[in-house]
């Protein structure tokens, strides 16, 4: 009996350490179940790397803030003398072409712009009659940017001159340089021109180198030279000798250069539209040219250029020896004689003086024209 009860006791005793130890194990399991169950799943076991992912996030949150911060750029406009320029046109763009504005510089020459986002900007000045100019930039984030005074060259104006005169101005020209013309220097050559294509005076470019032709003071020392001669062989007996006598003979002889160079120079000119100058020639044979000059006495260039018969000239002779009949002596007033022979004459004497032109004058007249721009159409 003792032996069994011992035996149930130690059976017993082995029944309670193994059941004790069964409960240990079990709350154990519990516990640790329960703790890993009450942690968030989404949250990090490392203390050290949470705090460092909460920073970063904030750092980049200010940062986006930053860059959302509108800026402000303004500045004056002004010439190279600092002169304010008003309604200046600015242009602003940035580098990117995602952004871009104008206005126009007030009355103080200042200019601005509000709420711009940061950025490499470019700012382009315009105005009338000064050169554009370019300004370059970066605005940050929140900056109220203040561009120096932009100051504007006055622009180069860069014109095309065509070189064009009016045939009136062209003839002026010419004419001016026929006037210098003198053989030896001092003899008036005026009607004849050196240049070929010349162009066609205007009226009041005929009675001009007429009025120059007659009061130029050669002219008087030829007209007294020839009433000298005609005193000294008595031509015009009717005049009589003495200072009385050759001053007729004088006012006779001025009044023909007058009647013969304005009727035939430049009032049957002027109505006709014919050019009362002799065109030097200067090539071809020795013949040729001779005919040509000869030929001068009957025929003429015309204002239109074209040749045609010399009306003015042969007419001008005929009114020049007509008008001579209301101041020669009675005895020497006889039509057929002094109109018909005097008109004569002049045509010779027309003539030789264009052969002379033609081969002599122009080696003795030391001053020539030079050519002039041509003539605008």
């Amino acid at each position: 009996m003792s032996l069994r009860r011992n035996l149930w006791g130690v059976m017993f005793r082995a029944g309670r350490l193994i059941g004790l130890s069964l409960a240990v194990l079990f709350c154990g399991f519990s516990t640790s179940a329960m703790a890993q169950s009450a942690q968030p799943a989404d949250v990090p076991t490392a203390g050290t790397d949470t705090v460092d992912s909460l920073e970063n996030s904030a750092s980049a949150g200010e940062l986006q803030a930053d860059r959302q911060i509108p800026g402000y750029i303004s500045g004056t406009v002004v010439d190279t003398a600092g002169a304010v320029a008003v309604g200046a046109e600015v242009r602003l763009t940035y580098d990117d072409q995602s952004f871009h504005q104008k206005v126009l510089s007030g009355e103080n020459g200042q200019f601005s712009f509000a709420d711009l986002p940061p950025g490499p900007f470019q700012l382009t000045i315009t105005a009338a009659g000064f050169e554009p100019q370019k300004v370059s930039g970066s605005l940050r984030p929140g900056e109220s940017y203040i561009v120096p005074a932009i100051r504007l060259p006055v622009a180069t104006v860069m014109t095309e001159v065509r070189v064009g005169l009016t045939p009136v101005e062209v003839a002026s020209i010419q004419l001016k340089e026929e006037e210098k013309q003198r053989v030896l220097g001092f003899i008036p050559n005026f009607y004849v021109s050196y240049v070929p294509d010349a162009v066609a005076l205007s009226t009041g470019q005929k009675f001009h180198l007429a009025w120059k032709s007659v009061i130029d003071p050669f002219t008087f020392v030829g007209v007294g030279l020839l009433a000298g001669v005609q005193q000294a062989t008595d031509d015009f007996e009717g005049y009589g000798q003495g200072t009385l006598g050759y001053a007729k003979r004088f006012g006779a002889a001025y009044a023909d250069v007058v009647s013969g160079t304005y009727v035939g120079s430049a009032i049957l000119p002027s109505l006709l539209k014919q050019d009362p100058r002799y065109f030097y020639k200067g090539t071809g044979s020795t013949r040729s040219r001779f005919l040509y000059a000869v030929a001068n006495t009957v025929i003429c260039k015309g204002d239109n250029r074209r040749w045609q018969p010399n009306y003015s000239g042969v007419l001008g002779s005929f009114a020049t020896g007509g008008i001579s009949y209301l101041y020669y002596p009675a005895n020497e007033r006889d039509a057929t004689q002094l109109v018909l022979q005097n008109s004569l004459i002049r045509l010779g004497e027309t003539a030789l003086e264009n052969v002379l032109q033609e081969f002599v004058i122009r080696k003795l007249t030391p001053r020539l024209p030079h050519q002039p721009p041509p003539a605008q159409p």
